[in-house]
């Protein structure tokens, strides 16, 4: 089946793993999905990634979740960019979640960074989604 969004149709199954409870979750590997996971990663929301291959032989990533006393770790994921609406902020103008909280997920010049790591760069981007 094709998908329109892949990366929303990640975060999609990374909430709805979580709902039920479940420790990983597998989704078809591409580069930017990679890259999302490995902000992911570094800010503490998921245990670790790893690829894989689906039944059909296609590449896959395995994505371990992470839950603190049996609570998913990711409160809320939402895509802010999407295919039909792109969105893109300066530096100054980086969303912040949950006043600092939470992360944003921007695809910069320099690469798929979080919110905190574009200011440091001082490099805006596309805001690809957030996480709390």
């Amino acid at each position: 089946m094709s998908v329109n969004d892949p990366l929303g149709d990640m975060l999609t199954r990374i909430r709805n793993a979580q709902m039920r409870g479940k420790s990983t979750v597998r989704t078809p590997a591409s580069k930017l999905r990679g890259w999302v996971l490995d902000v992911l990663m570094d800010e503490g929301y998921i245990r670790g990634y790893e690829k894989a291959t689906d039944d059909r032989g296609l590449p896959a990533i395995e994505i371990s979740l992470k839950y603190f006393d049996g609570t998913p770790v990711i409160r809320e994921i939402r895509r802010v960019s999407t295919p039909g609406r792109r969105v893109y902020a300066g530096v100054k103008d980086l969303p912040s979640v949950r006043q600092g909280l939470g992360v944003s997920i921007i695809s910069t010049p320099q690469g798929v960074m979080s919110d905190a790591a574009a200011r440091t760069a001082n490099v805006g981007g596309e805001v690809l989604c957030t996480v709390f």
